[in-house]
């Protein structure tokens, strides 16, 4: 397992607590769709400015606009998405460099 430094494991804890919290807002206002997407753009917000500049959470908001679709944890799956890609990314071995 990689170990991410302090300021890493903190940052991805908060963007969890931020998809959680706005996967089960987004249960409970599944009936009021013009709120959902404004939690959902709030969401999308956060979580850019906890992460950086991800294109990850952009399908994650696509999805989220689809009607119905605040029934599953979209939120929290992206987070955790991002949290594995970053794990295959420290893992990724370098390649080689050939020099001429």
């Amino acid at each position: 397992m990689v170990t991410f430094d302090r300021s890493t494991r903190a940052r991805f804890a908060l963007a969890f607590g931020v998809a959680a919290v706005s996967d089960f807002a987004s249960m409970v206002t599944e009936f009021a769709p013009p709120l959902q997407w404004a939690i959902d753009l709030a969401t999308a917000g956060l979580l850019f400015l906890i992460l950086g500049r991800r294109w990850a959470l952009l399908p994650g908001l696509l999805v989220e606009a689809i009607p119905g679709m605040g029934v599953f944890p979209v939120w929290v799956l992206v987070v955790i998405s991002l949290i594995v890609y970053d794990e295959i990314k420290v893992h990724k071995p370098a390649k080689p460099q050939v020099i001429s």
